[in-house]
């Protein structure tokens, strides 16, 4: 008989470097230059979502970056930001009032990334991990829909040749703004654009293993240097300076504005970052602990934040990179760390001849992956209502904005849960000679008690149609936990039962639950006439 090898006890800090093998160093290394010829660029396109400086990308590409890989549980999960939180945060600035530029960083982002970082540290120290990702699979994909849709549309004014931003308005804003650019289109940017994401989606789809997004990025700098794009009217990116995260404080201003965005962000935020950790998963590697993500996403965006870093979350198209380069740890995720910080140093003049339009070709094809149409057609054929759920959750974020599709979202999600727990969970076993059994089949809360309750009592009646019935022994022993709501049903049981002439007996009361029914009158009563039994 083979013994399993003892499970190497994973400490809070670098537990991805727990049981570190020597052979895996070179992996590691080749994982963290792969991912990074995708990170960088993207990171840099997503700060334009937001209408804020690609520097502003590099900084999340770094210091959230390295946090997770102290703190995080995945081994090959690289985060930075997502289009997703992108969108968001453009969202949330246009409902806050906050003017966002491509010249400078606002310091209102500082304190968005921090109040996301203290919400989810929030839910880390209530031990919420599990609870935020009830949030089902078709709320999800309504809200990427919305996402998808929304940033897509926002691209095109740019892949014509113009300089707005206006996804943080919404879809049918930024349908307007494309609208309005279609006369002023520039024919070379629109060329230019057209093969860019043709290009990109042919990577995607023939060489995934090769770094699309940087060569699509080179090749532009590439024709503006040397290909006279420029003189053709082709807009760039404003210019970069040295990049290097520095400490900035967070503004006050409109605090209070931004914290609805906030919550919403950290949601998506924590949701994102526990599916890419879950999907890329290998059978050998450490399960994921959500409570450990939910602290490790928390403390990415608490200290990037100070750093300038838009909030962060797992990246699923990197993390996929990384992973298919062999990354075996988070020193994968470091070397990214290394690389970005370099290319901020050293690489600024040459990043600022970028097309602007190569950048939103980046986010196009990016976000296009979002408007998933096999996982709405499996909604289809699965379950109607799941797919209705998706489709009015992405209609909401097309027009009423995506702040309110999260939100939506997420209530959605809560009502579906208090139906599933109302539905009561009950099984008749046996009636014979006058005496009923029926066993519960599942704990019960304030939510199902009552339905509970009265599927018992029909039960009971169903049972003396076909015959007397004297007594009826419930199987409470699914009762790990009791609440004075759930005593007071089941002391409102007895008596139903006692009025229709049948004697309630419980049996099989966990310990925990017998000793807080114990303090009240009724169950002692019930102990003292023998009506509970083990």
């Amino acid at each position: 008989m083979t013994t399993a090898p003892p499970a190497v006890r994973r400490s809070w800090l670098l537990p991805t470097l727990a049981g570190y093998r020597r052979e895996w160093l070179g992996r590691d290394i080749l994982a963290g230059v792969s991912a990074g010829a995708v990170v960088v660029p993207q990171a840099m396109a997503y700060a334009t979502i937001a209408n804020l400086p690609v520097e502003a990308g590099l900084y999340t590409a770094t210091v959230p970056m390295a946090v997770y890989a102290f703190l995080g549980g995945s081994r090959a999960m690289s985060v930075s930001t997502t289009s997703t939180i992108a969108t968001l945060t453009a969202t949330t600035f246009v409902s806050a009032g906050v003017v966002a530029n491509s010249h400078a960083i606002p310091r209102d982002l500082v304190t968005l990334t921090l109040l996301v970082g203290v919400a989810l540290l929030l839910a880390r120290l209530l031990r919420l991990g599990t609870l935020v990702e009830i949030i089902n699979k078709p709320t999800l994909l309504g809200i990427q829909i919305g996402v998808g849709a929304t940033v897509a549309v926002g691209q095109l004014p740019k892949l014509l040749g113009e300089t707005d931003a206006p996804t943080g308005g919404g879809f049918i804003h930024s349908v307007n703004a494309v609208v309005a650019a279609i006369p002023h289109a520039n024919p070379v940017t629109a060329i230019l654009s057209l093969v860019s994401v043709a290009a990109l989606f042919l990577f995607k789809r023939f060489l995934p293993r090769v770094p699309g997004p940087l060569i699509v990025v080179a090749a532009g700098i590439l024709l503006v240097a040397f290909g006279g794009l420029r003189a053709a009217g082709v807009e760039l990116i404003t210019p970069v300076t040295r990049a290097f995260p520095l400490p900035a404080l967070p503004s006050l201003d409109h605090v209070f504005q931004l914290i609805p965005g906030a919550l919403a962000i950290a949601v998506m935020a924590f949701l994102e970052s526990a599916a890419v950790a879950r999907g890329i998963r290998e059978l050998e590697d450490p399960r994921i602990d959500s409570n450990r993500e939910l602290f490790a996403t928390a403390m990415a965006s608490l200290l990037g934040g100070w750093f300038q870093t838009l909030p962060a979350a797992g990246g699923f198209s990197q993390s996929a990179v990384n992973k298919a380069a062999g990354a075996r740890s988070q020193l994968a995720a470091l070397v990214t760390v290394v690389l970005a910080l370099l290319i901020g140093l050293f690489l600024g003049p040459v990043i600022s001849l970028l097309p602007q339009a190569t950048l939103a070709s980046l986010v196009f094809v990016a976000v296009f992956g979002l408007i998933d149409v096999k996982d709405l057609v499996l909604l289809w054929r699965i379950s109607r209502r799941d797919f209705a759920i998706s489709m009015t959750t992405a209609v909401i974020g097309l027009t009423a904005g995506l702040l309110a599709a999260v939100a939506v979202g997420v209530l959605f999600t809560l009502v579906l849960v208090l139906v599933a727990l109302n539905k009561p969970r009950v099984r008749v076993d046996e009636t014979a000679g006058g005496r009923m059994s029926v066993s519960l089949l599942g704990p019960l809360y304030t939510a199902n008690v009552l339905a509970t309750e009265q599927a018992i009592l029909d039960a009971a009646d169903a049972a003396r149609a076909a015959g007397e019935v004297t007594e009826l022994t419930l199987d409470c022993s699914p009762l790990q936990d009791i609440s004075i709501t759930v005593i007071l049903a089941l002391q409102n049981l007895d008596q139903e039962l006692a009025g229709r002439g049948i004697r309630l007996r419980v049996r099989g009361i966990p310990s925990a639950a017998h000793a807080v029914a114990a303090r009240t009158k009724w169950f002692q009563r019930m102990e003292g006439e023998g009506r509970v039994v083990d």
